[in-house]
């Protein structure tokens, strides 16, 4: 590490490691020091998002704030461990680097793939494998999508693990006649708990055509969201202009109002 104050760690990667390790040091920052992996997960969740919103937004300067922020929630949780001697952080990129080259022979080897399709059939079949390796007899594909993930993106996960394994609808049609099924049995329903477990059940299916489709649901979501947030914006500010409230409005005026907007009125 550099002796000027001035920069008090490497250049490149290295950089933020370095200063975490200050941070953290017997005579650095009291609230780095008392930070725990469990205090951390809300920041690194935090961060994650903030990433996404970058991407979303296209903007490189953001992105390389966020990569930057999320690369220090790395950093601050590989010097925890090093401290209580349970690794390190070129353990960590190590690690991962073996990983990756084990379940890529079609590029560090001589396997050979036709398709990503085929590159993520043979990832799933190669992690069966470790996992049996390793006693977990049990383990479906399934297993492996973390549970404590977002529900959408949970949902896709299992998904898209139990379709590379063959579990899957033959082509969109399939899936859309799925989401009409369950919208069907939401209809239905009548029981709170039978509206709830339908509901459950719709949500799936939506997921699942917008996977056939090619669609992130987690983005197309979003988009619909924004789209829907500000359109709704322009319509305030018509009625604001207006002195009118939503409440004094007929269900006509509404839908009016609304389709002013450019998009057709919700049901």
């Amino acid at each position: 590490m550099p002796e000027s104050p001035d920069q008090p760690y490497r250049e490149g990667l290295p950089a933020v490691f370095d200063v975490v390790k200050r941070l953290r040091a017997p005579d650095g920052c009291p609230w780095d020091r008392e930070q725990t992996h469990e205090s951390l997960r809300q920041y690194l969740l935090e961060e994650t998002y903030e990433v996404l919103e970058a991407i979303d937004t296209g903007d490189d300067a953001k992105l390389k704030e966020e990569l930057g922020d999320l690369l220090l929630q790395v950093a601050m949780h590989a010097e925890i461990a090093e401290q209580e001697g349970r690794f390190d952080a070129a353990a960590v990129s190590e690690q991962a680097a073996v990983k990756m080259v084990s379940r890529h022979p079609h590029v560090f080897g001589s396997d050979q793939v036709a398709d990503a399709e085929e590159v993520l059939r043979h990832w799933e079949d190669r992690k069966g494998r470790e996992a049996h390796a390793a006693g977990r007899v049990e383990e479906t594909p399934l297993d492996r999508v973390p549970a404590s993930m977002p529900a959408l993106a949970w949902a896709l996960g299992l998904q898209k693990r139990a379709a590379r394994v063959g579990f899957d609808y033959d082509d969109p049609r399939s899936a859309a006649e799925g989401v009409a099924e369950e919208a069907r049995e939401l209809a239905a329903a009548e029981a709170p708990a039978e509206v709830f477990d339908e509901v459950g059940d719709l949500l799936f299916a939506v997921v699942n055509l917008a996977r056939k489709l090619r669609v992130n649901p987690e983005d197309a979501l979003r988009v619909s969201g924004r789209r829907f947030m500000e359109r709704y914006k322009a319509m305030n500010r018509r009625l604001r202009e207006s002195g009118r409230s939503y409440r004094e409005m007929s269900a006509d005026e509404l839908e009016a109002a609304w389709a002013a907007t450019g998009a057709p009125a919700p049901d």
